[in-house]
């Protein structure tokens, strides 16, 4: 990706060297990547939803109220009738869809500075990105923070820990990220590159988007009145949106200002992979529940990130009307 010398975002907040202290249990989840070992499950949510709750508190803002929440009818819901924004005056010849806390002996290291200015170039970009979208539509986007923290964080969602990785936290529009994450992902998930690491932050954002566009209000309106199973179903469909719409700030970032490489776009769609429930489940499992996904499968969420990618239009991300995922 080229970043080098590209305007960096005055929208973060360096809380590294803070610790968090203590609090409520975080309510809003993030991305943590599940250690391994095999483990026996029981009936019902049993350990297999622990699991998830404490390892795979998946990549990229589940809700653990999905898992936590009452127990009972996981039969066919109705979903929100969510509307995506028409563009005005749009040409039609788009390709088809595919309190005080203490401080910590720890300082922030080179490679974490470096890390650190590259996150802040990737908001950078998905500001000027998406406000040229929204504008596109005739709506106003209004910026996120990016909050950079080490080991833990205070958020208007609770508590967060650098284990749920990187999160969005709707009730202060906020994407909060431990930058040693990046390591895990490179080494651990074998998804490196600096195109990964940016997809990480498109995703996220992906969140506020939806947050901006009330979606995000009307899905967790929804899944107060739905079963486990359904709300499960339809918080993968919130998360498959935020992988599209991280292709079209993809695809919309290369076009205004050439910042993609050869490779970058397998770089991302490596991570997408990466980070699909079924792969997760698998490896710390050694089996696969889909009933229990939250975010979808690998294959959904790299076809998604194409879907994106390769029509730059919002149209194309209606995750939540789509008969096949």
């Amino acid at each position: 990706m080229r970043w080098r010398d590209q305007r960096e975002s005055g929208n973060v907040e360096d809380r590294r060297g803070q610790g968090g202290g203590f609090g409520f249990p975080f309510p809003g989840g993030g991305m943590r990547f599940p250690s391994g070992g095999s483990r026996r499950g029981g009936g019902g949510i049993g350990l297999i939803g622990l699991l998830i709750i404490l390892g795979l508190i998946l990549f990229f803002g589940v809700d653990p109220k999905v898992i936590l929440g009452p127990p009972g009818g996981g039969g066919p819901a109705g979903f929100p009738d969510i509307q995506l924004p028409q563009p005005r005056n749009e040409p039609t010849n788009f390709p088809a869809p595919g309190g005080d806390a203490p401080e910590m002996q720890r300082p922030a290291s080179s490679s974490e500075d470096d890390l650190g200015r590259f996150v802040s170039v990737v908001l950078a970009n998905t500001e000027d990105v998406w406000d040229d979208i929204f504008a596109r539509y005739g709506i106003q986007y209004s910026d996120p923070k990016l909050v950079l923290f080490s080991g833990a964080v205070r958020s208007a969602c609770g508590m967060g820990m650098a284990q749920m990785g990187p999160f969005y936290c709707p009730a202060d529009e906020k994407v909060y990220i431990d930058l040693r994450f990046y390591e895990e992902l490179k080494h651990r998930f074998r998804a490196p590159g600096d195109f990964a690491q940016a997809y990480v932050i498109a995703h996220e954002i992906g969140h506020h988007v939806q947050k901006q566009l009330g979606i995000a209000d009307q899905v967790e309106a929804a899944k107060q009145r739905m079963g486990q199973s359904s709300a499960n179903a339809l918080q993968v469909r919130m998360e498959l949106q935020a992988d599209c719409f991280a292709g079209v700030w993809a695809h919309m970032a290369d076009k205004k200002t050439n910042v993609i490489e050869p490779g970058d776009i397998e770089e991302a769609l490596g991570a997408a992979s990466a980070i699909g429930d079924d792969r997760i489940q698998k490896q710390t499992t050694g089996y696969v529940v889909p009933d229990s996904f939250t975010h979808g499968s690998s294959d959904q969420r790299v076809r998604w990130f194409k879907r994106g990618f390769e029509s730059g239009r919002l149209e194309y991300c209606d995750s939540f009307n789509a008969d096949q995922l």
